[in-house]
């Protein structure tokens, strides 16, 4: 059955190409976590809608995590605010209606017709499945939604409205809810993904090449969207490597950039966090991603992973400066006006930076290449205005045979 009649909610369609909604109101799971693909062939269990809710509801219960054990870094005074070098006015050039995801009017369908075939991922915002539509064939995935502010919910369900048929960014063919509990749902399009653990090991140096450079058209799309993603890691890039897919997913702590505003240091994942949130300079902006993608990037040619693997955020800056040194990283913060605490301070000490080629090794040598370690270089900056965007980024030597092999293709 073709997807029309689930786009036709989120984005909009000719009149000819909407079909009827479908009837009845139930999501059903299925009892084991590893059902086939058709599980049509196999037992099924309705689950109460009222079960998800007492345990989101229990979940948000749940103690506030502790207090942070000291401060990070403090702001002078009159410091000179950062801007974006490219897309700073993307959302100014665009109707208030584009960004203003709070007057967003959610049209909910209803959970009818979606099966689940198994657990596929959760999160501290949700939890994830594998699914598809009773009476076809054609998978998806099930968003389940723990209690959230509901204008957290809002600003995904824009941002994915915004982006939908960007390249390679996963698309958002439905959203739900619950009549009962209101236990609201995202319904997106499948994507046959292999456990990065399991793949990148696996890849080719052409391989990663290209799986960057698909990623980067992902990213430049988004910002030249005027959104940031803020939570780029292995974990949310979809790679169907048999049909050489790649999808951007979990867009949930994704936000609009508008300069010279201040954001949540309290985004992206430990690993992958740009010096900016570690020192809480909050008025960061797209360049951000471009640090979580070198993270990436640096773990797989060199074949450590993660890259940089602090305990704590305060460790995570430790890691960082054993590599990079402390000398930039104090460069930078005189830069935007900032004052370590002097405990962090005291935490991190002073380091030399470690050149590069003491990462190459037997194993990873054929693919930390000379042009891999001067773009892993230009990426993992601290001064996140050094770092290059992600259109110069896609410029760089390291994908000319990336390039070259598209332009064949398309000639």
């Amino acid at each position: 059955m073709a997807w029309c009649a689930l786009r036709s909610r989120v984005v909009p369609l000719p009149a000819s190409a909407a079909t009827a909604a479908p009837q009845g109101l139930l999501l059903r799971f299925l009892l084991s976590t590893a059902a086939p693909r058709h599980a049509h062939h196999h037992r099924r269990r309705r689950l109460a809608p009222t079960a998800y809710a007492a345990a989101a509801a229990a979940a948000a219960e749940a103690p506030l995590p502790m207090m942070p054990r000291f401060g990070r870094a403090t702001r002078h005074p009159g410091a000179a605010a950062s801007v974006a070098r490219v897309y700073a006015d993307a959302n100014a050039l665009r109707p208030k209606e584009y960004w203003d995801y709070e007057s967003l009017d959610i049209q909910w369908g209803v959970q009818d017709g979606y099966e689940v075939m198994r657990k596929v991922g959760k999160g501290k915002y949700s939890e994830v499945f594998e699914g598809f539509r009773a009476g076809s064939d054609e998978r998806c995935v099930i968003k389940i939604l723990k209690p959230v502010k509901k204008k957290k919910i809002k600003r995904e369900i824009k941002i994915l409205q915004n982006l939908y048929g960007g390249p390679n960014i996963v698309k958002l063919l439905d959203v739900v809810r619950d009549d009962e509990s209101k236990t609201p749902s995202l319904i997106f399009e499948h994507v046959n993904n292999t456990d990065f653990k399991v793949l990148y090991p696996t890849l080719s140096d052409y391989d990663i090449r290209y799986y960057i450079f698909e990623l980067l058209k992902a990213l430049d799309y988004c910002h030249s969207r005027g959104i940031m993603h803020r939570d780029v890691k292995p974990h949310n890039v979809m790679i169907d490597h048999e049909k050489c897919q790649l999808r951007l997913i979990d867009w949930g702590l994704a936000e609009f950039y508008h300069p010279k505003m201040e954001y949540n240091a309290r985004v992206a994942s430990r690993c992958y966090k740009g010096p900016e949130l570690l020192v809480d300079l909050l008025d960061y902006d797209y360049s951000l991603d471009l640090w979580s993608l070198g993270c990436m990037f640096a773990a797989m040619i060199f074949r450590v992973d993660p890259f940089f693997s602090g305990q704590d955020n305060y460790d995570q800056l430790v890691k960082i400066t054993e590599v990079l040194g402390t000398g930039d990283l104090y460069d930078y913060l005189e830069k935007y006006g900032l004052q370590l605490d002097p405990q962090l301070e005291r935490l991190v000490g002073r380091h030399n930076r470690k050149p590069w080629p003491k990462f190459v090794n037997a194993r990873n040598r054929h693919l930390a290449t000379p042009e891999a370690i001067d773009l892993v270089d230009k990426l993992l900056r601290y001064d996140h205005q050094e770092r290059p965007t992600a259109k110069e980024t896609m410029a760089h030597p390291y994908f000319n045979p990336v390039r070259s092999s598209e332009s064949k293709t398309n000639s």
